[in-house]
């Protein structure tokens, strides 16, 4: 027998119960609290239309996220846990949490930054750093300040201390997640420093347009707005070299099924195994404009995301272990995909690419948003 979340059980009984459509809403409840005793929330934010989004004070996570179907049925299209518990499992963090102080991975944990080279902690059997280090902001409570209204939202606020992860610079750090009219969520990523340091902060969500519980994504459609990907070595590296989509296994550039390449013999590919790519986006980062579509043929559901960064990483949930999710979903290789808007891997070691540095007296602001059209 299937079983269904409580999460969505919930609002659609009570609408059926009272006859009313949605209202606008944001609402707390307490979700535990953490080995060291810090205590955590879990706030729902309701738009108009019935959407919602569930958003933890631990990883300022996205631990749920409701879209209509062509028919107007809500389904859960992230992954996620039922419980705090679930999130505090080594590997799992990082999961709809926002990553930091830097998204992907620095090259031997180290990068040299005005003259002073500093070293990180390393967290991958290579002996590099990646998502941040051994406690990166996927690990840590946000304090959270709710706003009420027509768009609910709420700001994630964390404080990293001078050296958290040998890091420079205390640096505060915002996101808000605003739940738009348009079924659209906005994330805004605010940031300043007190002295120079590097910054990459993007979301790390894994959708199934279908449901966060049926099945693979591989008969999904994709769009990048994108002509050219950084190319990767065996370990995942990022070596500086890009070459052009057109012709190859990383051609998104008219809607094609995730599915169609994922086994092809390409490194790039059997590395992952599966997309694990980062794509340069067209237009001018610091705008706010497409940077993927994706369409899925038997709900019609429709997301298209959109961002200021440069760049969108493409993962499709390589780990070839199950998870077990919410609901007790089990949650199989390929199952979901990741579009992580953010800036290139390695950037502080890479002079030529764009950079990462944030200086006393700058204030970081990066937006992405994951917008849900009317389904087709």
């Amino acid at each position: 027998m299937r079983r269904y979340s409580p999460w969505l059980v919930a609002p659609l009984l009570a609408m059926l119960l009272t006859g009313s459509p949605a209202t606008a809403a944001i609402t707390r409840i307490d979700w535990g609290e953490t080995p060291d005793h810090q205590k955590v929330a879990l706030y729902t934010l309701t738009n108009g239309h019935g959407m919602s989004v569930r958003l933890s004070t631990y990883g300022a996570v996205i631990q749920g996220l409701e879209v209509p179907d062509r028919n107007g049925k809500l389904a859960d299209i992230v992954r996620g846990f039922d419980s705090l518990t679930g999130y505090l499992v080594p590997g799992n963090s990082h999961i709809g949490a926002v990553i930091g102080r830097y998204a992907d991975d620095i090259k031997g944990a180290q990068f040299t930054l005005e003259g002073v080279t500093y070293h990180l902690n390393p967290n991958t059997a290579p002996g590099n750093t990646i998502h941040g280090g051994l406690a990166g902001f996927d690990k840590k409570v946000w304090q959270a300040e709710p706003h009420d209204g027509p768009a609910p939202s709420l700001t994630l606020r964390y404080t990293s201390p001078d050296g958290e992860e040998h890091f420079p610079g205390t640096l505060t750090v915002t996101v808000t997640y605003t739940l738009q009219a348009d079924n659209a969520l906005r994330l805004d990523y605010r940031a300043t420093t007190d002295k120079p340091t590097v910054l990459n902060l993007t979301n790390h969500s894994y959708f199934n347009l279908r449901g966060h519980d049926l099945g693979d994504v591989l008969e999904h459609r994709l769009t990048v707005m994108s002509d050219t990907v950084n190319l990767a070595d065996e370990n995942r590296l990022v070596t500086g070299a890009h070459e052009p989509v057109k012709g190859t296994a990383f051609d998104f550039t008219k809607p094609m099924a995730i599915g169609r390449h994922i086994n092809d013999s390409d490194m790039q590919i059997t590395s992952g195994p599966g997309y694990d790519q980062n794509f340069i986006l067209r237009g001018k980062a610091g705008q706010l404009r497409l940077a993927a579509r994706v369409e899925e043929p038997l709900s019609g559901r429709v997301m298209e995301v959109l961002t200021t960064q440069p760049s969108v990483q493409l993962y499709t949930a390589n780990g070839a272990k199950p998870l077990t999710g919410k609901g007790g979903a089990t949650y199989l290789q390929h199952g979901a995909f990741c579009l992580e808007t953010q800036h290139y891997a390695d950037a502080p070691n890479h002079p030529e690419f764009p950079s990462t540095e944030l200086k006393p007296g700058e204030t970081f602001h990066e937006v992405t948003v994951f917008r849900f059209p009317k389904p087709v």
